[in-house]
């Protein structure tokens, strides 16, 4: 779908012919673990125990007021549950680019996992205690654990990566994500913690990634980038690209970040408002949103929430629907709602979504967040993740709230919408998006410079510029 090529994960590319070390390998698991590996994990076990928390819900009412749980209300206090996700995942995205800043890239990831931890305690503890209100605090807290892990893991993996396997690297976002919603889906069936003793045991188990995380990160470098960059520490610098590359091959990447720190010449980090007033990353910008959007509103989220309703409408069995689900890493659903003239139709629908839900995580599940750390340099990239989370968080609610309407309207060609905004974003992709393969950071830069300024753009008009943006930052 995307105009970029990407390596395999543990392939150099013919010029450079070059494996990553372990060292780069393992980081990328130990940022993954604690990172997309949390999200995709926390989207998905929240279905499992529905019945059971429904009816946690009226026992615990029952017992406080003395009186049986009003079903307006119930729904409303599910919606919360399961909806107030969203919005810590949304305050996590606005808050990520901040601590990615202020604590360091690897700071920020192992400092997420007390948030993490805290959540899956008053998740655990509020069946026992009968207080419906920590899990929804619990939930929140979750979310905003998630919102930062999205924003700062792939900024980190992004900048630790040599630029001919930044991408094939970067796809551990999408492969830890999916990893973590195939786990979650595991877990959460009915023979493990999925049963109604369980359940609690289910929601509070988000705290072994945090651990896993917090055990294994901190054996590895910050990224050289933001030790070099932001903090000025040439040293500490050279000694995480030793690790990460080996003596032998940290020379060019070091000569890499060096011609990136000469050309910001001192520049400070960017706040997110001022990304939308500057001219020499419009482009970016509108590509990051685009895409982002593009993302979010596929239909892939459509799937992940609605699974179980679009596989009854297909014709698969209740008692099968649990199992089917487990294979909701693979998915096409177009034909996901067709006719059931034929015993086989049902699950050609069900080989449908599996297919669509595959095509994502190989195109724009892995590729979004790995194209904000290649389109933007330093001190603009922080605070366009920022941009870009707030986007995704806001069309992921959107979405799960939409749906329903949308397939009440349009029956069996709901996802017809999803075929439309799709054809859109990948004629965007195609017109717009220059090649990155084996680029620098500031090499993509001057591609984006042609749209940013124009083809036939003076250089006198682009240094007047580039002067008055070191102007305003002083």
């Amino acid at each position: 779908m995307l105009r970029m090529e990407y390596q395999p994960l543990l392939r150099g590319s013919s010029t450079h012919g070059k494996l990553p070390s372990w060292t780069l390998f393992l980081a990328v698991c130990a940022a993954g673990i604690g990172g997309t590996f949390q999200y995709g994990y926390n989207v998905s076990i929240i279905n499992a125990p529905t019945q059971h928390i429904h009816k946690f819900l009226n026992e615990t009412w029952t017992s406080r007021y003395h009186k049986e749980l009003n079903p307006d209300l119930l729904t409303f206090l599910w919606s919360v549950i399961a909806s107030i996700f969203s919005l810590g995942g949304l305050c996590g995205a606005l808050i990520g680019g901040s601590m990615a800043i202020r604590l360091g890239r690897k700071g920020a990831l192992l400092m997420n996992n007390i948030l993490a931890i805290l959540a899956c305690i008053l998740m655990g503890i509020s069946f026992p205690t009968g207080l419906f209100e920590l899990l929804i605090v619990g939930r929140f807290l979750i979310g905003i654990n998630s919102g930062i892990g999205i924003c700062v893991q792939p900024l980190y993996i992004g900048e630790i990566a040599p630029k001919h396997l930044r991408g094939g690297m970067a796809m551990g976002t999408s492969i830890f994500l999916t990893g973590g919603i195939l786990t979650g889906q595991i877990i959460g069936l009915r023979e493990l913690l999925g049963g109604e003793k369980y359940w609690p045991l289910l929601l509070s188990s988000s705290c072994f990634p945090a651990f896993a995380q917090l055990l294994f990160l901190p054996w590895f470098p910050e990224s050289p980038r933001y030790l070099l960059i932001d903090r000025g520490d040439e040293l500490s610098c050279a000694k995480a690209l030793k690790r990460f590359h080996g003596s032998s091959e940290y020379r060019r990447e070091m000569e890499d970040i060096q011609r990136e720190r000469f050309a910001l010449d001192g520049e400070k980090p960017k706040k997110p408002w001022q990304l939308f007033t500057d001219r020499g990353v419009r482009w970016q910008l509108i590509t990051v949103i685009v895409m982002t959007m593009g993302q979010q509103l596929s239909g892939i989220n459509a799937i992940y929430f609605y699974a179980t309703y679009i596989f009854e409408q297909a014709g698969i069995s209740a008692e099968k629907i649990p199992y089917v689900t487990l294979g909701t890493g693979a998915c096409e659903c177009l034909t996901a709602l067709t006719c059931e003239l034929y015993s086989w139709v049902p699950y050609v629908s069900m080989t449908s979504i599996f297919a669509f839900i595959l095509s994502f995580g190989l195109g724009p599940g892995g590729i979004t967040n790995t194209l904000t750390a290649e389109l933007f340099i330093q001190s603009s990239r922080p605070a366009a993740y920022m941009i870009g989370g707030t986007i995704s968080w806001i069309s992921f609610f959107t979405i799960g709230m939409l749906f329903p309407f949308i397939v009440n309207g349009l029956k069996q060609y709901c996802f017809l919408v999803f075929l439309l905004e799709c054809s859109l974003v990948a004629a965007f992709i195609f017109l717009v998006i220059p090649e990155t393969k084996n680029k620098s950071f500031l090499e993509i830069k001057k591609e984006f410079h042609k749209l940013n300024f124009g083809r036939n753009t003076k250089k006198k008009d682009t240094e007047l510029y580039e002067r008055r943006q070191l102007h305003d930052e002083f």
